[in-house]
């Protein structure tokens, strides 16, 4: 089998998340390089049984490399050209390429078939899309999606590790009666929720939540789609949930939709009611499916449905889309 020559840009949550995911799927890797900000640069890191050194990124990072993994920031602005020049294909995580025509935005369980057409990037979707986009396909597919409206419940290792960090530190703070100290996110966020993801754009949606209504219908191919989305921060370590209501433009039992989701790659469908179970972040935490629940019709529309769609965001968000995509890139 061949091997290849891998770099990784970004050695936070998400560029670490990688790194597991390489290792627990077998990625065929030759050589592997850690590039990041010189102020990670020279630190060490245990993969697979080796000690690498994480490099400071620059323009020659990347002469012989096959793949290059970005995991999110401004790297990709600044280094992806760089990259894509010395013959690697870049995997983007972050925002910077999605909506460049140019440019594939691939869910692999979705639309595999897009990579064929990659120029040398292909770009991650965003977390919150992916995994409601997974769930959504087949369902399109059966039926046609006329509207979306979703909301979300979106955990703090989504905003990276210093969220996370703040998160446990106000916990406490709030417990022991002291001051609340708000350094990462806008608002407190121990026991609280913040409907305010990204920046506020001039329509008054939050970036975060037309990321979700511009990616879909790229993913899915179809313009046509209406979406409408609210996006919250909330007090979870990990796991993003989102309510998603769908209309249809034929019909769709809910009984057809859970055999439909039951049998799709990739999802995973929790849903008996009567004995509590249904999706949750503890569930997913850790593992790469989507989980799909709580699918009902709803009888304000001729043809509607209720879902609760929970996935790990670091991991199907993130880490595992990337290195999903790697692996077609590769076939």
């Amino acid at each position: 089998m061949k091997k290849y020559n891998v770099a990784i840009v970004g050695t936070g949550a998400v560029g670490n998340k990688i790194l597991d995911v390489l290792e627990e799927r077998n990625f065929p890797l030759n050589n592997l390089k850690l590039l990041a900000t010189s102020r990670s640069a020279g630190k060490n890191v245990a993969f697979n049984g080796k000690t690498y050194t994480i490099e400071e990124t620059k323009a020659s990072s990347f002469e012989g490399i096959d793949i290059a993994l970005f995991a999110g920031g401004s790297a990709s602005k600044d280094f992806a050209s760089y990259a894509v020049n010395s013959g690697a294909v870049v995997i983007d995580n972050s925002s910077t390429f999605r909506m460049d025509p140019e440019v594939p935005l691939v869910i692999p369980e979705v639309n595999p078939e897009d990579v064929a057409w990659h120029k040398g990037i292909i770009a991650n979707p965003n977390c919150s899309t992916i995994q409601m986009v997974v769930a959504l396909k087949p369902l399109h597919d059966k039926a046609g999606i006329k509207r979306v409206v979703v909301s979300t419940y979106q955990a703090v290792s989504g905003a990276g590790a210093e969220a996370m960090e703040e998160l446990q530190a106000q916990s406490m703070q709030v417990l022991n009666n002291d001051k609340v100290q708000v350094n990462v996110l806008a608002h407190q966020i121990a026991f609280n929720l913040i409907p305010h993801l990204d920046v506020f754009l001039s329509n008054d949606y939050t970036k975060e939540e037309m990321k979700m209504v511009n990616e879909t219908k790229k993913i899915l191919g179809d313009k046509s789609i209406e979406i409408t989305a609210t996006t919250v921060r909330v007090p979870v370590f990990n796991g993003h949930s989102e309510a998603v209501n769908v209309e249809f433009k034929n019909p769709l039992p809910a009984d057809m939709a859970k055999e439909v989701l039951s049998n799709t790659p990739g999802v995973i469908v929790i849903d008996n009611p009567k004995d509590s179970q249904y999706p949750m972040p503890v569930f997913a935490d850790g593992k790469d499916e989507v989980f799909v629940g709580r699918i009902r019709e709803d009888n304000s529309v001729d043809y509607g449905l209720n879902m609760w769609v929970v996935s790990d965001n670091l991991r199907k968000g993130a880490a595992t889309n990337a290195v999903q995509i790697a692996e077609l890139v590769i076939s």
